[in-house]
């Protein structure tokens, strides 16, 4: 893993309150593919007892987001779709890892698998990020 100091993905990450608040850990951080975890909490249920969607989302979202911004241009979701595959429950950790699909000028595609503790699919995400004019 690179230096923080010097990469723009980790002072992003640092100013992200929303994935801090979640628990997520940043474990691979590279150009075109990351890899988040996060341990599933009693707060992160619905009234099922099972994961909430949204946050199954929002791991994929902060993997995603840290695989496409690869310099120091502001790169953000220009969409994205997921795809549930599987419940999980409290107690259960969650990776996402995210891999570049394509790039091209200012757009890019990319996928990112969700697993559970054992290795299961949990979910199938694909973000489409646009890189804007501002820079970190």
């Amino acid at each position: 893993m690179a230096d923080a100091a010097t990469t723009p993905t980790r002072a992003m990450m640092q100013r992200d309150q929303a994935s801090a608040a979640l628990g997520m850990i940043v474990e691979v951080d590279e150009p075109g593919h990351a890899v988040v975890s996060m341990r599933v909490r009693d707060d992160m249920t619905n009234g099922f007892h099972i994961t909430h969607g949204g946050f199954v989302f929002t791991l994929a979202d902060t993997a995603f987001a840290i695989a496409c911004n690869e310099d120091h241009t502001i790169t953000v979701a220009a969409g994205a779709d997921i795809t549930f595959l599987k419940s999980t429950v409290v107690g259960q950790t969650l990776t996402a890892t995210a891999r570049r699909r394509a790039r091209s000028g200012r757009t890019g595609l990319y996928d990112v698998t969700v697993v559970d503790d054992q290795g299961d699919a949990v979910a199938e995400f694909r973000g489409r990020s646009i890189s804007t004019n501002r820079t970190i």
